[in-house]
């Protein structure tokens, strides 16, 4: 217990310097893209007695160097600072959207699972036949679709043609979210207050979206189970207990399978990550209010503070997660020690 606290400060610890190489990296990228924040806001044909007042207000005459001090300092007070563009907090503007994003991440995350690691051991299951190539060829062809037009086809075949599910949102127009909206997982509070109707609109309205971002991923993790259901079966334990009889199914799905699925959970945490930056195509194809989606409104006004909020967020947000998988997974495999 002692070493996995000094594993989780020590992670911890690392993941400042991180952050500073991130907001350095960010602050000089959106500095040199085309653009501004006063020709968003002003537009090409303003006085230029009138930009240079607004830039001097929003700090942008100033040099890059004091620019870069000023939110460095901002964020050592845990300050993300208040966006150029529409004068709030960028904290408050993000405030209603992580949990948008971080629910629709979730339950990609669990399509992408219970797609991919099921086929995955299926596959290796009926390793050579038919339904073993189906699957393969099916994980290659999901992986290389953009997910931006999966979204565009699912929305096409089940939301206007077949009309089974919503397009867009994350409810409907008939359902009032100020009843349940406490922590912003749709979810969770529909189930708290028990309104099974909003519920049941929420699960709806999460279907496509979800399932946009789960069935891109699930390819990757076809052929990772599959690889290592493969090297597992051929393990001396699994050759003994089909020697004593033991159910094929029990053998596979149970005991080759736990075993197996070490190494997919670590796969999990780097997925996540990717499944985060996946959710700016998907929000903006589903019109889904979450970080992805004002990330992009911000990148075309040229809202540094925003941008640069969102991004930092983003990244506490994957850290978090992937100090998580790693303590699971000392949990799951008693052989690993930190």
């Amino acid at each position: 217990m002692k070493n996995l606290l000094r594993y989780i400060i020590a992670r911890t610890l690392l993941t400042i310097p991180m952050l500073f190489i991130l907001l350095t990296i960010v602050f000089v990228v959106v500095r040199v893209m085309p653009g501004d924040p006063v020709s968003a806001m002003l537009g090409g044909h303003a006085p230029q007695k009138v930009i240079d007042q607004k830039k001097e207000e929003l700090g942008l005459n100033k040099p890059l160097i004091v620019q870069y001090g000023n939110y460095l300092w901002q964020i050592l007070n845990l300050d993300l600072g208040d966006s150029m563009i529409f004068k709030q907090r960028v904290f408050d503007t993000m405030r209603d959207k992580i949990p948008a994003t971080f629910e629709l991440t979730l339950f990609g995350m669990i399509i992408t699972l219970s797609v991919g690691v099921t086929l995955g051991v299926y596959a290796a299951d009926k390793r050579r036949s038919f339904r073993d190539y189906a699957i393969r060829l099916y994980g290659i062809v999901i992986y290389c679709i953009p997910v931006y037009w999966l979204g565009l086809m699912l929305q096409m075949v089940f939301g206007i043609w077949l009309d089974i599910f919503p397009i867009a949102g994350r409810t409907g127009a008939q359902i009032f979210t100020a009843d349940f909206d406490w922590t912003g997982l749709y979810v969770i509070d529909t189930l708290v207050v028990r309104d099974y109707t909003a519920l049941w609109d929420v699960l709806m309205h999460l279907v496509l979206p979800s399932f946009t971002l789960g069935l891109v991923l699930s390819g990757i993790f076809i052929r990772l189970t599959r690889a290592n259901m493969l090297d597992v079966l051929k393990s001396d334990y699994i050759v003994a207990a089909r020697a004593r009889g033991i159910r094929h199914f029990r053998v596979v799905y149970k005991y080759a399978f736990m075993n197996a699925f070490i190494p997919i959970l670590t796969m999990m945490g780097l997925e996540f990550a990717y499944l985060m930056s996946g959710a700016l195509l998907t929000e903006t194809t589903f019109s889904w209010p979450g970080l992805g989606r004002l990330l992009l409104e911000r990148i075309y006004l040229r809202d540094y503070p925003t941008i640069q909020g969102v991004i930092i967020v983003y990244a506490l947000i994957v850290a978090l997660v992937s100090l998580a998988v790693d303590i699971i997974y000392s949990m799951v495999d008693p052989r690993v020690r930190y």
